[in-house]
């Protein structure tokens, strides 16, 4: 059979001619498929129904090739990416996949024929990951996450009754307590434990048995070991009579590791947010005009050429040429600067700006999967999939821990058994030993419970961590790069000065209430006299004019209100004029944070190299450099310059965060190593972003830093004490010197101690 499409015309020309049995594509030779891609498709439709369609979502790429995006459930840590990636890229005809940790997306794209993806999507299935459409992500991690509830509740129910069996058990002996009642408590735990272990391990479970089928590993593996031996053991001893039991070990074990899982899918539900709703800015209907009619058309449909007409207040859909009318455009969404630009025919407009004055017409330029929006989009996610790829302390430290620990446990078995001649069921005790004082609870306590600590201090300082790895990555930062406006910012003008008498000021604020100018909304916002009613028309480009008592008012820019006059300084401005003549100057400036200067002064303190990056007129983002101290600017950049800008930073070998609040900040802080962004920013980039701070303050900058060194120092001590505890209590489990009781105790003491060094994390002053 052959491995290649066959043209119609070939295969006509053959003297036996079949149809491909799966897309009725005609073949050579008689043969039931034409290719091996169909092949394989045809039979994971039969093996795997949900798998069947998915074809069908594959877009068709200019080389012949097709590309396919999924939602995928069930990645935990940077082995599942590997997993995933390694599997499709093996397989025939794939030129490339891609997994993003953080939108739980699957990209891959192939050759052949479309069906073909249906093969793949079945073989990511067969590794235990559920496929699903993109439009689906949103009600799967739902699902996901109500279930993870569920087992969090669950768990933490049964843990909470536990303990209080527990006590009894711990704190008296079976002579006071008597045989009777302890194995009435001791079944009662195993009552609670089972059922519990059963429904809140199985995210653990389905985990572990998935990798396990593929000869992997990953930190499921000895956690589902761990617990299911615990409650192995327990109703071992339980059926025997023995003392001690390890129920609520179990249990306990689970709720933590629960809990950080649920806070996982948390962060990972923003940041799929974040595209979507970027996206949604690309979703609608446009108006076209088209020899003489108007029609409505879905802007995925509009195409080069289309005459598009956009109202006041409407988006513009679509990147083009503005080539009839003058407006006013709020461009913020692609600079990240809060003054309009003023468009004429001729003018450049882009997908997603708001038109602010007058009806413009727009001949499109691009089409919307083309638009410098989605090109911000495409590249976000590029930028998300390489910060993906950090693998977490704990995930690093189970790929050596699983087998060392297994291989441990078995080798206590035979040992015992064989060369000790012990009974078999003391040589299992002793294997079980090992296995229960070696069980990751410490280690997977490591991290979770400094985060949680971290996140509950930052959390009370108005900082929020959105990434679980945020803290380790800004740990080690050497360079920060501000953005300008709304970051070392307030990010709003406001009144600075005025040279007009108070007749004139009031007219003037009277004017400005009818306005949608940032400038506009300034003045009126600092006028807190009373306002006069007056009928006001706005001059698309150029201003505010009205009439009263006779006279002519115009509120604008420089040259329309008739000053000829170059400005001497870098203010933003408003001149207002009566009857032709300029009145008076009110200046306007977008101030500092308040506490700018003494933050930047502690971080150049801390050895950390600043930046300043700015869309804004060079003359102006130098100003407010040099206002805050900062000695490195670079402005006038475009979003795509920002992100090579941090690029080139990363190429000399520095450690960059990136602080910004703009949508062109957005590619940028997903490039840096870890990155910042106050809650005034827009929702795109504040999911972009790492960590949110809320304070209209800047020292939430210099608090994450202080803490976040802090925390991955614990992290480390945290991680060394419990390689401590397992080499000192491996080898005494091994020779036979502990009980379970012990390593019980021992397991319990090491999670103890864990998490009383964690809380060091709230002594410190920052």
């Amino acid at each position: 059979m052959e491995t290649g499409t066959v043209s119609t015309e070939q295969a006509a020309s053959c003297c036996e001619v079949a149809t491909c049995k799966h897309c009725g594509v005609p073949t050579e030779g008689g043969a039931t498929f034409c290719c091996t891609g169909c092949e394989a498709a045809h039979e994971a439709i039969h093996r795997l129904d949900e798998a069947a369609a998915f074809s069908l979502l594959a877009h068709d790429n200019d080389d012949g090739s097709y590309t396919l995006s999924l939602g995928v459930e069930g990645i935990h840590c940077a082995s599942c990416i590997r997993l995933i990636e390694n599997a499709l890229l093996a397989e025939d005809g794939v030129v490339g996949a891609r997994v993003n940790m953080s939108t739980e997306r699957l990209t891959f794209s192939w050759t052949n024929c479309r069906e073909r993806g249906d093969a793949l999507a079945a073989v990511v299935n067969k590794l235990g990951y559920k496929l699903h459409p993109l439009n689906d992500t949103e009600e799967a991690a739902a699902t996901a996450e109500k279930s993870l509830l569920r087992a969090i509740a669950v768990s933490g129910f049964a843990a909470g009754n536990m303990m209080l069996l527990s006590v009894g058990l711990w704190s008296t002996g079976g002579e006071t307590m008597g045989m009777a009642t302890r194995d009435l408590f001791h079944w009662i735990s195993a009552l609670i434990a089972l059922p519990t272990v059963l429904y809140a391990g199985q995210p653990f479970f389905r985990s572990a048995y998935s990798v396990l089928k593929e000869r992997h590993t990953n930190m499921d593996v000895p956690i589902s070991l761990a617990v299911l031996l615990a409650c192995v053991m327990s109703v071992s001893e339980t059926l025997r009579h023995g003392e001690h039991v390890y129920f609520d070990s179990a249990v306990m074990l689970l709720f933590f590791l629960l809990i950080g899982r649920y806070l996982d899918a948390r962060a990972k539900g923003k940041a799929r947010e974040s595209a979507s709703k970027l996206l949604s800015r690309l979703v609608g209907i446009a108006t076209v005009l088209e020899d003489g009619k108007i029609t409505q058309v879905p802007i995925k449909e509009l195409r080069p050429g289309a005459l598009v007409m956009v109202a006041t207040g409407e988006a513009v859909p679509a990147d083009g040429i503005v080539e009839k009318g003058g407006s006013a455009i709020d461009m913020s969404l692609i600079t990240g600067e809060t003054m309009p630009e003023a468009v004429v025919a001729g003018a450049e407009v882009f997908a997603g700006t708001v038109n602010l004055s007058a009806p413009i017409q727009v001949r499109v330029s691009k089409a919307s999967d083309k638009s410098l929006l989605s090109e911000i989009v495409r590249l976000l996610e590029t930028s998300e999939q390489g910060r993906a790829t950090y693998v977490r302390l704990a995930d690093r430290a189970a790929q050596l821990y699983t087998p060392v620990v297994h291989a441990m446990g078995a080798l206590t078995f035979i040992g015992w058994w064989l060369l000790m001649s012990a009974p078999w069921q003391v040589s299992l005790l002793h294997a079980v030993t090992v296995l229960i004082i070696t069980c990751p609870c410490a280690l997977g306590l490591a991290v979770p419970v400094v985060q949680v600590l971290a996140s509950g201090r930052l959390m009370r300082a108005g900082i929020l961590l959105k990434s679980g790895d945020a803290l380790e990555k800004l740990s080690k930062i050497d360079t920060i790069v501000f953005d300008k406006t709304g970051t070392l910012t307030q990010g709003k003008p406001s009144l600075r000065s005025h040279a007009l008498g108070t007749d004139d000021l009031q007219i003037a604020a009277s004017m400005a209430t009818q306005s949608r100018h940032p400038l506009a909304r300034a003045l009126k916002d600092a006028y807190d006299g009373a306002l006069l009613t007056i009928d006001v028309e706005e001059v698309p480009g150029k201003g505010l004019r009205a009439e009263h008592e006779g006279a002519v008012y115009q509120l604008g820019s420089r040259r329309w209100c008739g000053e000829a006059d170059e400005p001497d300084d870098n203010f933003l401005e408003l001149w207002f004029s009566v009857n032709g003549k300029p009145a008076g100057r009110l200046s306007f400036s977008d101030r500092l944070r308040t506490d700018a200067r003494e933050v930047l002064a502690k971080l150049r303190s801390a050895d950390i190299e600043l930046h300043l990056l700015s869309g804004d007129r060079e003359a102006v983002a130098k100003d407010v450099a040099a206002e805050a101290g900062i000695d490195i600017v670079k402005a006038e950049v475009t979003p795509a310059e920002k992100s090579q800008y941090l690029a080139e930073l990363k190429a000399k070998g520095n450690t960059v965060m990136m602080v910004g609040d703009g949508l062109n900040d957005a590619p940028a802080l997903a490039a840096a190593h870890v990155s910042m962004s106050p809650s005034s920013a827009m929702d795109i980039t504040q999911n972009t972003a790492d960590i949110v701070f809320q304070a209209e303050a800047l020292v939430p900058v210099w608090q994450a830093l202080q803490i976040a060194r802090l925390s991955t120092v614990l992290v480390k001590q945290n991680f060394a004490l419990a390689a401590i505890y397992n080499i000192v209590a491996i080898p005494a489990a091994v020779l036979g010197f502990v009980t379970p009781l012990v390593a019980a105790v021992a397991m319990s003491g090491s999670s103890l101690i864990v998490i009383l060094n964690a809380f060091r994390l709230n002594l410190r002053k920052v």
